[in-house]
Protein backbone atom coordinates (compact mmCIF):
# COMPACT_ATOMS: atom_id res chain seq x y z
CA UNK A 1 0.00 0.00 0.00
CA UNK A 2 1.31 3.44 -0.96
CA UNK A 3 -0.24 6.73 0.13
CA UNK A 4 0.64 10.37 -0.60
CA UNK A 5 -0.85 13.32 1.29
CA UNK A 6 -0.31 16.78 -0.23
CA UNK A 7 -2.02 19.74 1.42
CA UNK A 8 -2.55 23.41 0.53
CA UNK A 9 -0.61 24.58 3.60
CA UNK A 10 2.53 23.09 2.00
CA UNK A 11 2.81 19.95 4.10
CA UNK A 12 3.10 16.47 2.65
CA UNK A 13 3.59 12.90 3.80
CA UNK A 14 4.32 9.69 1.96
CA UNK A 15 4.13 6.09 3.10
CA UNK A 16 4.93 2.76 1.48
CA UNK A 17 4.10 -0.49 3.26
CA UNK A 18 4.86 -3.58 1.21
CA UNK A 19 7.48 -5.45 -0.73
CA UNK A 20 10.21 -4.20 -3.03
CA UNK A 21 12.13 -6.62 -5.24
CA UNK A 22 15.55 -5.22 -6.03
CA UNK A 23 16.50 -8.04 -8.38
CA UNK A 24 17.69 -11.44 -7.19
CA UNK A 25 20.98 -10.75 -5.45
CA UNK A 26 21.71 -14.47 -5.46
CA UNK A 27 21.61 -14.44 -9.28
CA UNK A 28 23.94 -11.45 -9.38
CA UNK A 29 26.32 -13.35 -7.12
CA UNK A 30 26.31 -16.27 -9.56
CA UNK A 31 27.55 -13.91 -12.25
CA UNK A 32 30.82 -13.74 -10.36
CA UNK A 33 31.32 -17.48 -10.85
CA UNK A 34 30.83 -17.63 -14.62
CA UNK A 35 34.45 -18.71 -15.01
CA UNK A 36 33.61 -21.89 -13.08
CA UNK A 37 30.96 -23.05 -15.55
CA UNK A 38 31.23 -26.64 -16.72
CA UNK A 39 32.01 -27.27 -20.38
CA UNK A 40 29.30 -28.99 -22.40
CA UNK A 41 29.51 -29.56 -26.16
CA UNK A 42 26.50 -28.67 -28.31
CA UNK A 43 25.81 -29.79 -31.89
CA UNK A 44 22.88 -29.40 -34.31
CA UNK A 45 21.86 -31.04 -37.54
CA UNK A 46 20.83 -29.33 -40.78
CA UNK A 47 17.32 -28.81 -39.42
CA UNK A 48 18.76 -26.99 -36.38
CA UNK A 49 17.76 -29.79 -34.06
CA UNK A 50 20.16 -30.78 -31.31
CA UNK A 51 22.10 -34.01 -31.88
CA UNK A 52 24.93 -35.91 -30.28
CA UNK A 53 28.39 -34.56 -30.97
CA UNK A 54 31.16 -36.67 -32.44
CA UNK A 55 34.38 -37.14 -30.51
CA UNK A 56 36.13 -34.83 -32.95
CA UNK A 57 33.50 -32.09 -32.47
CA UNK A 58 33.72 -32.40 -28.70
CA UNK A 59 37.49 -32.09 -28.79
CA UNK A 60 37.31 -29.06 -31.09
CA UNK A 61 34.77 -27.27 -28.91
CA UNK A 62 36.70 -28.13 -25.74
CA UNK A 63 39.87 -26.61 -27.21
CA UNK A 64 38.00 -23.39 -28.05
CA UNK A 65 36.45 -23.36 -24.58
CA UNK A 66 39.80 -23.66 -22.84
CA UNK A 67 41.29 -20.98 -25.07
CA UNK A 68 38.58 -18.50 -24.07
CA UNK A 69 38.85 -19.14 -20.31
CA UNK A 70 40.77 -15.94 -19.62
CA UNK A 71 38.32 -13.89 -21.68
CA UNK A 72 35.33 -15.38 -19.82
CA UNK A 73 36.88 -14.63 -16.44
CA UNK A 74 37.66 -11.04 -17.47
CA UNK A 75 34.08 -10.59 -18.67
CA UNK A 76 32.79 -12.01 -15.40
CA UNK A 77 34.91 -9.58 -13.38
CA UNK A 78 33.68 -6.62 -15.46
CA UNK A 79 30.04 -7.60 -14.94
CA UNK A 80 30.49 -7.96 -11.18
CA UNK A 81 32.20 -4.56 -11.02
CA UNK A 82 29.33 -3.02 -12.99
CA UNK A 83 26.78 -4.54 -10.62
CA UNK A 84 28.86 -3.43 -7.63
CA UNK A 85 28.89 0.15 -8.91
CA UNK A 86 25.11 0.12 -9.37
CA UNK A 87 24.69 -1.22 -5.83
CA UNK A 88 26.60 1.73 -4.39
CA UNK A 89 29.77 -0.24 -3.73
CA UNK A 90 28.10 -3.32 -2.24
CA UNK A 91 29.68 -6.47 -3.65
CA UNK A 92 26.83 -8.66 -5.04
CA UNK A 93 29.05 -11.75 -4.85
CA UNK A 94 29.19 -11.37 -1.05
CA UNK A 95 26.66 -13.73 0.62
CA UNK A 96 25.86 -10.93 3.06
CA UNK A 97 25.17 -8.38 0.29
CA UNK A 98 21.39 -8.40 0.74
CA UNK A 99 21.59 -7.85 4.49
CA UNK A 100 24.23 -5.16 3.96
CA UNK A 101 21.82 -3.41 1.59
CA UNK A 102 18.98 -3.70 4.13
CA UNK A 103 21.22 -2.19 6.82
CA UNK A 104 22.24 0.54 4.38
CA UNK A 105 18.60 1.49 3.77
CA UNK A 106 17.73 1.37 7.47
CA UNK A 107 20.19 4.19 8.12
CA UNK A 108 18.29 6.52 5.79
CA UNK A 109 15.48 8.71 7.03
CA UNK A 110 12.03 7.25 6.40
CA UNK A 111 13.03 3.59 6.09
CA UNK A 112 11.47 2.45 9.38
CA UNK A 113 11.72 -1.23 8.54
CA UNK A 114 13.71 -3.11 5.90
CA UNK A 115 13.64 -6.89 6.21
CA UNK A 116 15.27 -9.15 3.64
CA UNK A 117 13.08 -12.14 2.70
CA UNK A 118 15.38 -13.81 0.16
CA UNK A 119 15.70 -13.78 -3.65
CA UNK A 120 16.12 -10.00 -3.76
CA UNK A 121 12.80 -9.38 -1.97
CA UNK A 122 12.60 -6.82 0.85
CA UNK A 123 9.68 -6.13 3.18
CA UNK A 124 9.60 -2.35 3.60
CA UNK A 125 7.83 0.12 5.89
CA UNK A 126 8.64 3.65 4.70
CA UNK A 127 7.22 6.88 6.14
CA UNK A 128 8.32 10.45 5.60
CA UNK A 129 6.79 13.91 5.99
CA UNK A 130 7.79 17.51 5.51
CA UNK A 131 7.01 20.60 3.46
CA UNK A 132 6.48 20.48 -0.28
CA UNK A 133 9.24 23.00 -1.03
CA UNK A 134 11.09 20.73 -3.43
CA UNK A 135 10.55 17.80 -5.79
CA UNK A 136 10.10 14.39 -4.17
CA UNK A 137 11.17 10.97 -5.44
CA UNK A 138 10.68 7.51 -3.96
CA UNK A 139 12.78 5.52 -3.58
CA UNK A 140 16.15 7.20 -3.27
CA UNK A 141 19.01 4.99 -2.15
CA UNK A 142 22.27 6.57 -1.11
CA UNK A 143 25.05 6.17 -3.70
CA UNK A 144 22.76 4.36 -6.12
CA UNK A 145 21.44 5.76 -9.42
CA UNK A 146 17.71 6.41 -9.59
CA UNK A 147 16.76 4.59 -12.78
CA UNK A 148 13.17 3.60 -12.08
CA UNK A 149 11.20 5.61 -9.51
CA UNK A 150 8.02 4.36 -7.92
CA UNK A 151 6.61 7.84 -7.26
CA UNK A 152 7.67 11.36 -8.26
CA UNK A 153 6.19 14.68 -7.22
CA UNK A 154 7.36 17.62 -9.35
CA UNK A 155 6.70 21.25 -8.43
CA UNK A 156 5.30 23.45 -11.18
CA UNK A 157 4.71 27.17 -11.43
CA UNK A 158 1.41 28.69 -10.21
CA UNK A 159 1.58 26.49 -7.10
CA UNK A 160 0.83 23.28 -8.96
CA UNK A 161 2.29 19.80 -8.54
CA UNK A 162 2.37 16.83 -10.90
CA UNK A 163 2.36 13.34 -9.40
CA UNK A 164 3.50 10.33 -11.43
CA UNK A 165 3.85 6.74 -10.24
CA UNK A 166 5.69 4.86 -13.02
CA UNK A 167 6.63 2.06 -10.63
CA UNK A 168 2.99 1.10 -10.19
CA UNK A 169 2.28 0.08 -13.78
CA UNK A 170 3.37 -2.59 -16.21
CA UNK A 171 4.21 -0.06 -18.94
CA UNK A 172 4.99 -2.95 -21.28
CA UNK A 173 8.20 -3.86 -19.44
CA UNK A 174 7.01 -7.23 -18.18
CA UNK A 175 8.31 -6.37 -14.69
CA UNK A 176 5.73 -4.06 -13.08
CA UNK A 177 6.74 -2.47 -9.77
CA UNK A 178 9.71 -4.76 -9.27
CA UNK A 179 12.78 -2.91 -10.26
CA UNK A 180 14.19 -0.10 -8.21
CA UNK A 181 16.83 0.10 -10.88
CA UNK A 182 15.37 -0.68 -14.29
CA UNK A 183 18.70 -0.19 -16.01
CA UNK A 184 20.32 -2.82 -13.84
CA UNK A 185 17.43 -5.21 -14.43
CA UNK A 186 17.99 -4.98 -18.18
CA UNK A 187 21.72 -5.44 -17.75
CA UNK A 188 21.26 -8.50 -15.57
CA UNK A 189 18.73 -10.06 -17.94
CA UNK A 190 21.10 -9.63 -20.87
CA UNK A 191 23.98 -11.17 -18.91
CA UNK A 192 21.95 -14.12 -17.69
CA UNK A 193 20.60 -14.84 -21.18
CA UNK A 194 24.09 -14.70 -22.68
CA UNK A 195 25.31 -17.25 -20.17
CA UNK A 196 22.28 -19.51 -20.42
CA UNK A 197 21.14 -18.66 -16.90
CA UNK A 198 17.62 -18.08 -15.61
CA UNK A 199 16.08 -14.84 -14.43
CA UNK A 200 14.79 -14.86 -10.86
CA UNK A 201 11.11 -15.24 -10.10
CA UNK A 202 9.34 -11.90 -9.98
CA UNK A 203 6.68 -11.22 -7.33
CA UNK A 204 3.41 -9.99 -8.83
CA UNK A 205 2.14 -6.58 -7.68
CA UNK A 206 -0.97 -6.43 -5.54
CA UNK A 207 -1.85 -3.19 -3.77
CA UNK A 208 -3.14 0.37 -4.02
CA UNK A 209 -1.76 3.85 -4.57
CA UNK A 210 -3.74 6.72 -3.06
CA UNK A 211 -3.40 10.51 -3.15
CA UNK A 212 -5.20 12.62 -0.53
CA UNK A 213 -5.30 16.40 -0.93
CA UNK A 214 -7.33 19.50 -0.08
CA UNK A 215 -6.08 21.17 -3.27
CA UNK A 216 -7.86 21.41 -6.61
CA UNK A 217 -7.49 18.26 -8.70
CA UNK A 218 -6.95 19.55 -12.23
CA UNK A 219 -6.37 16.20 -13.95
CA UNK A 220 -6.03 12.51 -13.12
CA UNK A 221 -6.33 9.11 -14.79
CA UNK A 222 -8.26 7.16 -12.17
CA UNK A 223 -11.24 5.06 -13.24
CA UNK A 224 -13.69 6.68 -10.82
CA UNK A 225 -12.28 10.17 -10.27
CA UNK A 226 -11.88 11.96 -6.92
CA UNK A 227 -13.86 10.99 -3.83
CA UNK A 228 -14.68 13.19 -0.85
CA UNK A 229 -12.82 12.29 2.36
CA UNK A 230 -12.31 13.98 5.73
CA UNK A 231 -9.16 15.83 4.61
CA UNK A 232 -10.48 16.86 1.21
CA UNK A 233 -10.45 14.54 -1.80
CA UNK A 234 -8.79 11.24 -2.62
CA UNK A 235 -7.64 9.55 -5.79
CA UNK A 236 -7.01 5.82 -5.73
CA UNK A 237 -5.53 3.30 -8.15
CA UNK A 238 -5.44 -0.49 -7.90
CA UNK A 239 -1.96 -1.85 -8.63
CA UNK A 240 -2.06 -5.29 -10.25
CA UNK A 241 -0.22 -7.18 -13.01
CA UNK A 242 -2.86 -5.77 -15.39
CA UNK A 243 -2.03 -2.13 -14.54
CA UNK A 244 -0.76 -0.81 -17.84
CA UNK A 245 -1.19 2.92 -17.25
CA UNK A 246 0.95 4.63 -14.59
CA UNK A 247 -1.04 6.69 -12.06
CA UNK A 248 -0.78 10.43 -12.66
CA UNK A 249 -2.42 13.56 -11.31
CA UNK A 250 -2.09 17.34 -11.60
CA UNK A 251 -3.08 19.29 -8.46
CA UNK A 252 -3.26 23.03 -7.71
CA UNK A 253 -2.43 23.97 -4.13
CA UNK A 254 -3.78 27.54 -4.35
Amino acid sequence: MSELHVMKDGTFSYSYDGEIQMLALSKLAEMGNIGDMTFEAECWDDDFEERECTAEEIEEQKTAWDASAEQREAKSRREVEQAKALFGGIDPSNPEAAQELADHLSRQRGWDQVTYKGDGLFDVDFNISGRMSHDFVFPVVEKMPVANSFVTVVLRKDNQIRVDAPGFANAGSGNPMHGMMGGMAGMMQMMMEEEGGEMPNVVLPDGTFTIITDGRILANNTDEGPKTVAKGQSLSWDVTPRSEQAPTALIALD
